[in-house]
């Protein structure tokens, strides 16, 4: 179970940095080609893009993953995925966040489908 230290993750600095060590454990590499050198290429409001410089690919903390192209803030990012995890209705959700139901559904369906992925075989039983 992901432990979610709200006290902790009350800014949006340390919502990426919680982000970026629970999206990439091994660290944030290129989705082209897997390198893990880069260079930033701009800060987009809270979400920092970086280029690769083997490759010159585009990307950002969440490329690759279903908030890939969200316009929210770490902090409700992880405060969406803090209350997939306790199980918290959409509509609470959508109420409490600010983000329409129809989306947060899409997005739990999507996090809860990832997660059903990566499961050992043997734990589906």
């Amino acid at each position: 179970m992901i432990d979610f230290p709200i006290h902790d993750l009350l800014d949006e600095e340390a919502c990426l940095k919680w982000l970026e060590q629970h999206l990439h454990p091994q660290g944030i590499t290129c989705p082209r080609c897997g390198a893990g050198k880069r260079r930033l290429a701009q800060q987009h409001g809270a979400w920092p893009a970086w280029r690769c410089k083997a490759c010159d690919g585009y990307y950002t903390l969440l490329s690759g993953t279903v908030f890939a192209k969200t316009k929210q803030p770490p902090s409700k990012v992880v405060l969406l995925l803090r209350g997939i995890a306790k199980g918290e209705p959409t509509a609470r959700l959508a109420r409490e966040l600010k983000i329409g139901r129809a989306r947060i559904h899409q997005l739990r369906q999507h996090v809860q489908r990832n997660l059903l992925d990566v499961l050992p075989n043997d734990a589906i039983t």
